[in-house]
């Protein structure tokens, strides 16, 4: 069962009350950095890039002991083995982006939805549109809360924190694209 809930700034990440644990693995799709509260929740994943992505700060402790079950479960998640994650996730956000969130963890593995199916299911008027991109765009969880998988209104592929190439290539491997054009394995960045 994938959860999460939401920090308060008080317990945030890496503040001086609570240490964060980190590790990098690599992927298809790049080097992943994740992060982790002392308890093992995961409180982020980022790639190579990604725009508002973490960086590795003074003061984290590196210790792969924490991700070894988001280790296992992302190897077999790029092996086209793992549909769905179970691992525990804790992310820092208002409660709209949690709500955002939330909608983003019920998205299933091979389909794709729209920003605006996003704020109509979590009942936000069709104006928020913008609101939920945004939210969608703060997701500290990449892969993990797929974001990658919100596409424009008119099917197109639009904005993604890692890149459209890492978008196209998880679409790919969820069989949402066709295959024939997808790399095995992008490029470090």
């Amino acid at each position: 069962m994938t959860t999460h809930g939401t920090l308060t700034d008080a317990a945030a990440p890496g503040t001086a009350d609570t240490p964060t644990y980190w590790t990098a693995l690599d992927s298809p799709v790049g080097r992943l950095l994740l992060t982790a509260a002392p308890d093992g929740a995961l409180t982020s994943l980022s790639v190579p890039g990604q725009k508002g992505g973490r960086a590795v700060q003074d003061g984290w402790l590196r210790d792969p002991g924490p991700f070894r079950e988001a280790a296992d479960q992302l190897a077999a998640y790029f092996a086209g083995e793992l549909t769905r994650f179970r691992l525990p996730l804790r992310a820092a956000g208002t409660a709209f982006r949690t709500r955002v969130w939330d909608a983003l963890d019920a998205v299933p593995y091979g389909r794709t939805t729209t920003y605006g199916e996003i704020a109509a299911r979590i009942g936000a008027p069709r104006a928020a549109v913008r609101a939920v991109g945004g939210a969608i765009g703060a997701n500290p969880l990449l892969i993990l809360r797929p974001c990658h998988r919100v596409i424009g209104a008119d099917g197109t592929l639009t904005g993604y924190a890692g890149g459209l190439p890492r978008k196209t290539w998880l679409l790919t491997l969820e069989g949402v694209l066709g295959r024939a054009d997808a790399p095995e394995r992008l490029s470090p960045r």
